[in-house]
């Protein structure tokens, strides 16, 4: 093993160490120090083997948070899942980790937050605004409708 490869597997440790990272992205960081081709693989194989890198944990923390944090449907997270080359199994992984209760109570309270912000008589504009709203975080139409189905 080279010096560089020591010392670009000892940054990317930390650089993994900080957050929860992907292959693609310590593969972006890798390039972005000079280190490509054999030598990144070996510094990823390393990095896998210490578990300092680990796309199935990713992937889960990725979907829970982004769900309990920011609101995101199943739809907005696996689309950005994917954008970060998160595939298959991981991918599925990721998706349990999202509760069919809290997910349909989550859409429910974004949508009870979003009618209060709502300053319009018309029901049908309100309806249309608050599907645009549920639709733009990612939840899928049918509950979106079943959700406000549901309240009326």
């Amino acid at each position: 093993m080279t010096d560089v490869v020591k010392d670009a597997i000892r940054k990317a440790a930390m650089f993994c160490a900080y957050q929860e990272r992907t292959q693609q992205e310590v593969r972006d960081r890798l390039k972005e120090w000079g280190v490509w081709g054999d030598d990144a693989e070996e510094v990823i194989a390393s990095l896998i083997e210490q578990n300092y890198l680990n796309e199935e944990r990713f992937a889960k923390t990725f979907a829970g948070s982004k769900f309990r944090v920011k609101g995101w449907g199943k739809r907005k997270i696996k689309q950005h899942l994917q954008q970060r080359g998160i595939a298959g199994y991981n991918l599925e992984q990721a998706m349990k980790e999202i509760a069919s209760d809290d997910y349909k109570s989550t859409l429910t309270d974004l949508l009870a937050r979003k009618r209060r912000s709502i300053h319009d008589d018309n029901p049908l504009v309100v309806k249309q605004k608050l599907v645009r709203y549920a639709l733009s975080k990612g939840y899928e139409s049918d509950l979106i409708f079943a959700v406000l189905g549901s309240e009326e």
